[in-house]
């Protein structure tokens, strides 16, 4: 079993980079792309390319080195050029792979939506990593649907964020395989013996329920709403970015805090002063296929749990009685009450780390590795056959 990054050989790394297409900004919110990427970063140069920004200056790529082998790629586009957006984009792209002196890569996408400026290249293979169902979420682009079918069409293998999407795309390519999202333990553990309260939480009473994720359409924010009208002496402690819904919707009790977003190394220095974690999603399309990493992070920090029934938190956390399942504000008020009576959860906590003992990015980065080892392997078969007529030994 291979037990840290380095007993991964990665040989077929070996003066291949890595070039990654995401909708999602490196510094939005620290989570599944950012934790594999800077793995691969350990063994070779990773491309990260954002989604353009529009400006009312000249075209331009702004290339920023993040960490050792690890660069960010933003496109600069001229709001006001009339020049196609796509045939733009190639040519920055075509600029990034020229100064970089990237003679071979391998493509890595989260978004589909970067076919039509990616096509023209030549990659030693494709991984899709389609960590969410992107065509369900809000302002989602129509014709996201008819782009993920090409890229399935193109990519050598496809890797799912969860069970869910796995169920619902696996007759979709021949080489797919599920990798719910993995956690930091030690990060995360730390939660579980911090004392001292950041300064905007120290000043919030106790009992405290919090949320650390991105506060979006996702959300099911009328119950946290309801249970915090219920309960005026609860507080609900929610941490991360408001986006593409009105904050002015947001439920506004004295109960309620939002923080806003904060430094995922600090995230265990919240997660310590919580009594109660939640996950409070929306039973929605949005959600359908999501599988929430912050499920086994709360568990690592020692928090319990109460979850909406996401399927992907009801199997296997939900089962295994790891997380509580609650579908209304009564669900939920219900197990809230039994957690803040409880005087010890030793036995549960056991449970937990024995459950948790053998989910890791590391992990999921290597088994991943494994994935992509097997396509360089079998192109390099393929060329011996091509050129020898039989398979070199």
């Amino acid at each position: 079993m291979i037990k840290n990054i380095e007993d991964v050989s990665c040989a077929f790394l070996h003066d291949v980079d890595l070039i990654c297409f995401s909708h999602l900004r490196w510094g939005f919110v620290y989570q599944r792309p950012q934790h594999l990427l800077i793995r691969f970063a350990k063994h070779t140069r990773v491309f990260f390319c954002e989604e353009p920004i529009m400006y009312s200056g000249p075209d331009k790529l702004v290339i920023t080195n993040e960490s050792k082998n690890l660069y960010v790629v933003v496109p600069h586009l001229q709001h006001d050029k009339d020049e196609c957006q796509i045939e733009r984009q190639k040519q920055l792209l075509n600029h990034l792979i020229i100064s970089m002196k990237v003679n071979h890569f391998f493509s890595w996408y989260y978004t589909p939506m970067a076919l039509p400026f990616t096509e023209h290249l030549s990659p030693e293979f494709i991984v899709f990593d389609c960590m969410d169902e992107l065509s369900a979420f809000k302002f989602a682009p129509v014709e996201l649907k008819k782009r993920e079918k090409q890229l399935m069409e193109k990519a050598d293998v496809v890797f799912t964020g969860g069970h869910s999407i796995y169920e619902a795309k696996k007759q979709d390519h021949p080489n797919i395989h599920p990798f719910p999202s993995s956690i930091d333990k030690s990060h995360f553990g730390l939660a579980r013996s911090i004392k001292k309260d950041p300064q905007d939480q120290a000043k919030i009473p106790h009992p405290r329920f919090g949320f650390a994720g991105v506060i979006d359409e996702r959300l099911d924010i009328d119950l946290v709403g309801r249970v915090a009208a219920s309960r005026p002496d609860w507080h609900f402690v929610m941490i991360g970015p408001v986006v593409k819904i009105d904050p002015a919707s947001l439920p506004n009790f004295p109960n309620i805090h939002y923080l806003g977003g904060k430094n995922y190394n600090d995230l265990p220095k919240y997660i310590a002063g919580w009594d109660v974690a939640i996950i409070p999603f929306a039973m929605n399309e949005s959600t359908k296929f999501i599988s929430p990493t912050k499920t086994p992070e709360y568990l690592a920090g020692g928090k319990p749990v109460i979850s909406t029934p996401i399927k992907d938190v009801v199997r296997p956390y939900g089962d295994n009685k790891l997380v509580h399942i609650a579908a209304n504000a009564e669900e939920f008020i219900f197990y809230a009450e039994k957690e803040l009576k409880k005087r010890s959860r030793k036995t549960w906590l056991n449970k937990v780390d024995n459950f948790l003992s053998g989910n890791s990015w590391d992990r999921t980065w290597s088994q991943m590795v494994r994935q992509i080892e097997n396509i360089a392997s079998s192109q390099t078969e393929g060329r011996a056959v091509n050129i020898s007529g039989k398979v070199s030994i």
